[in-house]
């Protein structure tokens, strides 16, 4: 153990590159998480030794392309993984110290919504399309709350205020498919608002909306962030997205974390070749005209992942050492970490 790791007691782990160490502030801290899905084809370890934590009044953003594990990782932390197929097969998740794995069902649940909440992707299919977006707000507070009708329902006007849906009042009334898509992404942020977490975790909030909405919804979870004093982890396969609002960047893939960055860091000079062509990828105005850059090749399949470094088949920095030799997390400086042999070559660009 470094001399600048704190004791966590019997069984201590040593701080995971890159993850800054538990503290008064921290929220919440993933340990080595695993989660596999057993199919016909084999078993799917789609989330392998994942460790991350968030502190209160932070933002941090979980990135990666579809199948990386991000989503899922955010359903083992809210405890709302499809089980079976999925387990959890190892690991820990702290929420302000409490071990989540270890509670009981019942305590469980009175941490969500209260201790933590969820932006889902899909506000259309979340929402029920036969109840107001005013009834839905008010079973918040008059099941957690014990509030009357006529209170939750002044409750619910507040919060559609609060995340700047226009003329709430009259609004709160409708039914989902009465608003755009941005505005019932907007209901989905107010109802993870509504009993004041400490954490909120947004699993691909701007999905399917255009780029001045997806500007407008990040906008607003950042000034709720810093009214509220809450932390966020934002997750999302879009880096241009989080530049102006994450604190610092989790890089996955194939399950696994592959580099971890403050985001002004990660985003002057990465230290993976996977977030290089990441980053890459996203149309610059300085580039017009210009063919867009992509990765080269697909994620791989889950139940066979290949062998040495995941990433090996598409890294064009490739080795024959990567094609034999898994790379763990490195310490690249005391805040940042890479799972690559050549993090320093990679630094370098």
């Amino acid at each position: 153990m470094s001399p600048d790791t704190p004791p966590d007691g019997p069984g201590t782990r040593e701080r995971a590159p890159g993850i800054p160490p538990a503290g008064p502030g921290t929220l919440l801290e993933v340990r080595d998480l695993r989660v596999e899905f057993r199919t016909r084809d084999g078993v799917a370890k789609a989330v392998d030794g994942v460790s991350w934590s968030v502190a209160a009044g932070e933002t941090l953003a979980v990135l990666g392309e579809s199948g990386s594990g991000k989503s899922v990782t955010a359903q083992a932390v809210m405890g709302i993984l499809d089980t079976p197929p999925g387990r959890i097969t190892g690991g820990e998740i702290l929420f302000r110290g409490r071990d989540l794995l270890k509670l009981k069902e019942g305590e469980r649940r009175r941490i969500r919504g209260a201790g933590m909440a969820m932006v889902f992707q899909d506000a259309l299919s979340s929402l029920n399309p036969v109840l107001t977006v005013g009834d839905q707000l008010g079973e918040m507070f008059t099941v957690h709350r014990g509030m009357s009708r006529k209170d939750a329902r002044a409750k619910a006007v507040e919060l559609m205020d609060r995340v700047r849906i226009p003329a709430a009042a009259e609004r709160v009334g409708q039914y989902p498919h009465q608003f755009s898509g941005g505005m019932r992404q907007r209901i989905m942020i107010a109802m993870a608002l509504a009993l004041e977490p400490d954490l909120i975790i947004a699993d691909e909030p701007t999905t399917a909306l255009d780029v001045t909405v997806q500007a407008q919804v990040m906008d607003l979870l950042a000034e709720l962030r810093r009214e509220l004093g809450m932390g966020l982890v934002l997750i999302t396969h879009d880096l241009g997205v989080v530049a102006d609002v994450a604190d610092r960047i989790a890089v996955m893939y194939a399950g696994r974390i592959v580099e971890t960055a403050p985001v002004h860091d990660l985003y002057k000079a990465p230290a993976h070749p996977y977030t290089r062509g990441l980053l890459d990828s996203i149309p610059r105005l300085d580039r017009k005209g210009q063919e867009l850059y992509a990765i080269k090749g697909l994620p791989p399949n889950l139940t066979a992942v290949p062998s040495g470094c995941a990433f090996h088949p598409r890294c064009p920095m490739a080795r024959d050492v990567c094609r034999t030799d898994e790379p763990d997390l490195s310490e690249v400086s005391r805040d940042r970490g890479s799972a690559c042999f050549f993090w320093r070559e990679c630094l370098r660009g």
